[in-house]
Order: C-alpha cells, then structure tokens, then sequence
C-alpha cells in the first residue's frame, strides 16, 4: 500500500508527482565522481614509460625524495580511516573514499614501483610504512574536508615542481601524472563542499574559510601547511604529523626548500588557486587572504545570535 509520500533515497526538494508529494534531495555525487574518475585513470603498467629509464638521470639524492615521498603518500591510509569514522552519518562521501583511497594508494605503490625497478636499495620497508599509519583525532569534519581540500592543491603544485626538478624522464612522468590525479582530487572535494554549502549554510561557509584563511597563509609560518604536517593526535605530540614519523623528519623542508626550489611564485599560484575555489564556491570575490578572512567573519557575527540562542 501506498503511502501519502513517497520515501526515494534522493530527497530535498518538495514536488507534486500523479497526486502525491515527493521529497527530492540533491543526488549522491560518488556514482558521478566514480565514473569520471574511472574514465582518466592511468594503469600502472602500461602508461608508465619505463621502458624510458636513464640511469645516468637519476642520483641517489632525488632516489631518496622518492623514497620519502612514498612513505608519505602510504599516510592516506590512515587518512581514509579517520574519514570513514568522523563521516559514519555521510554514506555518499564515504562511499566516494573507496575511489580516493585507491588512487592515493597506487602514488605510493608507483613510487615504490619505480625504486624497485632501478633502485631497490631506497625501497621502504614495511616497518617505515607502517609507522605514518597512526590514529587522528576527531575533528570537525567540515573544517577536515576543507583542510584536505587546500592539501590536494598544494600537492599539486609540489608535484608539478617536483616533475620540472627531476632530469629522469620516467619519474618525471611519473609525478605529472599523480599531480593531475591530486587536481581531480580537488576538484571532487569541491563538489562536496559545494554540496554541504546547501545542507548546513553558514555552519560550512564559516568552517570552509576558517580553514581556508589558515592554509593560505603558509607565507606566515615556519613551515609549510599540509595535512600530513599538521598535528593530529594530541596524546603523541610532537610526534603525531606524518612528516615527524618519516624516517627523516625534516626532510619535507629540506625537500622543498633546497631541491625543488618550491619558492614564493609556486606558493602564490598555491594561495591564488585556493581564493580562486574559494570566490566560486561563495559566489564572491576573494582577491587577497585578508578579503576572505573578513568574509569569515562576516558569517561569524551573523551566526551569533543563532549561537546566542541555543
């Protein structure tokens, strides 16, 4: 039997359907996302020019970034388990983790890949690997999805760097293409963010430039913003980042700094790259940090007497 309306899994928007009113939400975005992903996936073994290798392009020092740079990307392991937990109320995101997690996972396998191949003695071990895997903190998931959001971005552009550094031409390839899957990245977390712009308002427009506000402004900080350098588990501090857990702990400066010359122009296309999501995502124009800080504020002051109130 029939009732007066209708239960679909999409709901939201209130319609009158052959004499019964039926609520439809915003679509899930994961079987979206999942087909368009599949459809610029790269295979491993064939669209990889190995057969392009030159040794004499590749030293030790870049085998050792490498080396580092895997062990990094294995921390989206436990990266995908704190997503999964603090979004236990969110299946459509969850379900759009199986594809993100897959295709971090493989950046670490290919770089590993590519150490075995022709320098197996920079291969992590299994101990070095498993020591990123550590617990997060519950946190804000809004201010987390954003955090992840800004930290595609900037692994973009690290990895863009990284690929004009390097003089072998099967890592530079190699690390074009994992930037543009960090791109692709961005570019879903944005649709969730614009998806939870609609169901929560100003609660995600205050939480999405609270952290925005934060991630552009690497200039000011000693060290760069990026969530595997961030502090996430207060009972192991200092050493609960997962660059303090790598086998060297400062190599992300000494990385950035004094191999790829991540400098100043690559940080501004960072923070010009961030206002710009952020201005579409807000439909208003952020030109500087402090334009969208006031922004934030502005959501702040009109959130409180809501706040006040509850």
């Amino acid at each position: 039997m029939l009732s007066d309306h209708l239960r679909l899994p999409f709901a939201g928007l209130l319609v009158k359907s052959t004499g019964y009113f039926i609520f439809l939400k915003a679509l899930m975005l994961y079987p979206e996302l999942f087909k368009s992903l599949e459809q610029v996936r790269w295979n491993m073994e064939t669209d990889i020019p190995w057969d392009q290798f030159d040794a004499a392009k590749l030293t030790d020092e870049q085998a050792q970034t490498i080396r580092m740079n895997a062990i990094t990307e294995w921390s989206a392991l436990p990266a995908t388990e704190m997503f999964l937990r603090d979004n236990r109320g969110d299946s459509d995101f969850s379900a759009f983790m199986s594809v993100w997690f897959f295709e971090e996972q493989k950046h670490s396998l290919v770089l590993m890949e590519y150490l075995r191949r022709f320098r197996p003695e920079f291969v992590p071990t299994e101990a070095e690997l498993d020591n990123v895997r550590f617990e997060f903190d519950p946190a804000p998931a809004l201010e987390t999805l954003m955090m992840h959001f800004c930290g595609e971005i900037r692994l973009n552009h690290w990895y863009r760097c990284a690929s004009d550094w390097h003089t072998e031409p099967v890592i530079k390839q190699i690390y074009k293409m994992i930037s543009q899957d960090e791109a692709r990245h961005g570019g879903a977390y944005l649709r969730y963010m614009k998806k939870a712009l609609g169901e929560s308002g100003d609660t995600a427009r205050a939480a999405f430039a609270k952290i925005g506000v934060l991630m552009a402004s690497a200039r000011r900080t000693e060290k760069p913003l990026h969530p595997t350098n961030l502090h996430v588990n207060q009972s192991l501090f200092p050493n609960d980042t997962v660059q303090s857990r790598l086998p060297d702990p400062d190599w992300l400066e000494h990385w950035l700094d004094g191999q790829i010359k991540f400098d100043g122009e690559w940080e501004k296309k960072v923070v010009e790259r961030i206002l710009h999501n952020m201005s579409l995502l807000f439909e208003r124009s952020f030109a500087t940090v402090q334009e969208l800080n006031r922004f934030r504020k502005e959501v702040v002051n009109r959130m409180a007497p809501q706040v006040a109130a509850n």
